[in-house]
């Protein structure tokens, strides 16, 4: 398919996207507690994909994926400034959910949507053919783009890394923790992360920023 018309489809796609009430209006359990706002950032050039999670309340009243102190630790990672990450025609930034799904009552988000994924997913992954890598931010996105399989922690899968990046069919996928503050805990428990993994996420960034 050429591309000019990949972009037009994607265009529409996302358009609909963005006029979802599904998980309002016919929802998979509990309606989302407040209107729906779609977060997300596909594109029909970029070769890196960034999948998250699910936007957090700051991201929800912003509407620009991880405009937030998350947003700043995951780019620190990557080794890319603001301008870059935002450039849709170098990363495309697509959730599992792209909806804020709320807050439990300790006040953590709760998990993305289990609506989002089954009704746009696959489409949009159709329509962008030429993504070559795939940061997978969290267990939610390592599960969907690594397939079934035995359930693992995320520290196991992240660990994991190297087989996980060389075994991908398709695009490359580099698993990643989520980028929350609340999980520096684990980056100093877990020192191999800055000394071998961060390294080797940023060249496989820079190669195809190039």
């Amino acid at each position: 398919m050429r591309r000019l018309d990949l972009e037009a489809q994607l265009q529409d796609l996302t358009a609909r996207i963005h006029a979802c009430r599904i998980c309002v209006e016919t929802p998979a359990g509990r309606p989302l507690p407040h209107e729906p706002r779609p977060v997300l950032t596909p594109s029909s050039t970029a070769k890196i994909l960034i999948a998250g999670q699910a936007p957090g309340t700051k991201v929800h009243l912003s509407g620009r994926p991880f405009s937030d102190r998350s947003g700043d630790r995951l780019r620190d990672w990557l080794g890319v400034d603001d301008r870059t990450f935002y450039d849709a025609e170098k990363i495309a930034i697509v959730a599992m959910g792209f909806c804020f799904p709320g807050q439990d009552r300790h006040g953590g988000d709760l998990p993305p949507r289990k609506e989002c994924a089954p009704a746009w997913r696959a489409p949009l992954m159709a329509l962008m053919p030429q993504v070559e890598l795939v940061v997978a931010v969290g267990l939610y996105a390592q599960a969907w783009h690594m397939g079934g399989g035995k359930a693992r922690s995320l520290t196991e899968t992240v660990q994991d890394w190297r087989d996980i990046l060389e075994g991908s069919s398709g695009p490359k996928i580099f698993p990643l923790p989520h980028p929350s503050w609340r999980n520096t805990g684990w980056l100093r428990k877990n020192p191999w992360f800055e000394a071998e993994l961060l390294p080797r996420l940023r060249e496989e960034i820079a190669a195809r920023l190039t």
